[in-house]
């Protein structure tokens, strides 16, 4: 297992990156000080790793809320379920919100803890190659409106990023290829090295190696943690990590949420903003 930090005074977080993680009971351990907690998860990641998160917090007082599977699940709907869940849970201030799942549960969670009782902690245990390299990291959270993506939210840092490089194992090939494209992101706005990295291993990521996969999370990791360090709520240079996605939320929204995935639509969107860029005579 390695270990990064995302620097931020005393909000910092580690995230920790290696196979096998996502039950170890010792990193869930330093934030469960309120006796309680409630994982967030959906119908598809539920059976494969809810009970191993169970298990990891022992004896702990668990409410489990699982929604749909999807992008269509970012909505007030389905913010209301995870509210309802909590409020007959009893769940408290000191109750720890676990996100179990991709970018979708990442951002319904956070943004449900960003506002539950004003504010309480939570924990991103992302289980896709794009919540792991990308929105699990930097404490954006939001739920999508029919005129815009992510268009309603918060920025809630969470208390550590467990990202198990295992749970990409049993990721469907699209997902896989979607996530990706924010990997791809991280090298074209930030890292030519990294760029050329990735020319010479990609087969390898695709083919699930988990060295090859644990490298190119840690980077897009490092990345995304210098510019959130250095620009947290995106008023300056954090915009460089939006690359792709002013066209593809656009693509997303217009499309119908779900039908394209994000790291698709992100894929199409690099491409149309290069050319664009170069129309203008600026690339």
């Amino acid at each position: 297992m390695e270990t990064l930090s995302v620097a931020l005074g005393s909000r910092t977080y580690p995230i920790h990156i290696g196979a096998g993680i996502l039950a170890a009971a010792e990193l869930y351990r330093p934030h469960l000080g309120g006796g309680a907690a409630a994982i967030v998860t959906n119908a598809v990641v539920a059976p494969l790793y809810l009970q191993r998160v169970k298990k990891a917090l022992g004896g702990m007082r668990i409410t489990e809320v699982v929604v749909a599977d999807g992008e269509q699940a970012k909505s007030w709907q389905t913010l209301n379920q995870i509210f309802d869940a909590l409020l007959n849970g009893r769940c408290g201030r000191d109750t720890l919100v676990i996100a179990l799942g991709g970018g979708v549960v990442g951002d319904l969670a956070g943004f449900a803890a960003a506002v539950y009782q004003r504010g309480v902690p939570f924990i991103q245990v992302p289980t896709t190659l794009l919540s792991q390299v990308d929105s699990s990291v930097g404490g954006k959270t939001a739920i999508n409106h029919p005129l815009g993506k992510n268009m309603i939210g918060a920025f809630h840092q969470p208390l550590a990023v467990i990202s198990d490089v295992a749970a990409l194992d049993t990721l469907p090939d699209r997902e896989l290829r979607s996530g990706l494209a924010e990997v791809i992101k991280h090298g074209f706005a930030l890292d030519a090295s990294f760029v050329d990295w990735l020319e010479s291993n990609v087969e390898k990521i695709l083919r699930r190696e988990h060295g090859a996969l644990g490298y190119a999370i840690r980077r897009s990791c490092e990345l995304k943690a210098r510019i959130v360090a250095a620009d947290e709520r995106e008023t300056g240079e954090r915009a460089l990590l939006n690359f792709g996605h002013t066209f593809g939320h656009a693509i997303e929204a217009g499309a119908g949420y779900g039908t394209w995935l994000h790291g698709e639509a992100v894929a199409a969107g690099m491409v149309m903003a290069a050319e664009l860029s170069s129309l203008m005579g600026q690339l």
